[in-house]
């Protein structure tokens, strides 16, 4: 009779409590906020000015700051919110984090010429 220890069961047959668990680095979550920050922008920098991107992790919580370059003229405030909703959607969805609060702070502003009309 063949004998059966935990290294030979199934993974469903080992206690939660003896599997370990999966952590997610901070570098790598700040990487996919700076990363989400800049799909948000309709009009990213041209200089490729890359977001400085710090995050407290906590208990599989997420709490992001964004410091970035936005366009103008523009609705900064929207601009804003675009980047909060973008960065905690994907923090949540690709580490599996809770993202209660993300800060942006608006470094710097780079001009944007209108689409169409006059220029001053």
């Amino acid at each position: 009779m063949t004998r059966t220890t935990a290294a030979t069961t199934a993974a469903g047959a080992i206690p939660a409590g003896e599997r370990g668990a999966t952590r997610i680095a901070d570098r790598v979550v700040a990487k996919i906020a700076a990363r989400a920050a800049r799909e948000a922008l309709a009009q990213p920098p041209q200089d490729g000015g890359a977001p400085h991107v710090t995050v407290d992790v906590r208990d599989m919580s997420a709490r992001v700051r964004i410091g970035m370059e936005l366009a103008y003229p523009g609705d900064i405030g929207a601009q804003c919110a675009s980047v909060r909703h973008q960065v905690a959607s994907r923090v949540s969805e690709l580490a599996g984090m809770e993202v209660p609060e993300v800060t942006v702070l608006v470094e710097r502003l780079h001009r944007v010429a209108p689409e169409s009309g006059r220029t001053r």
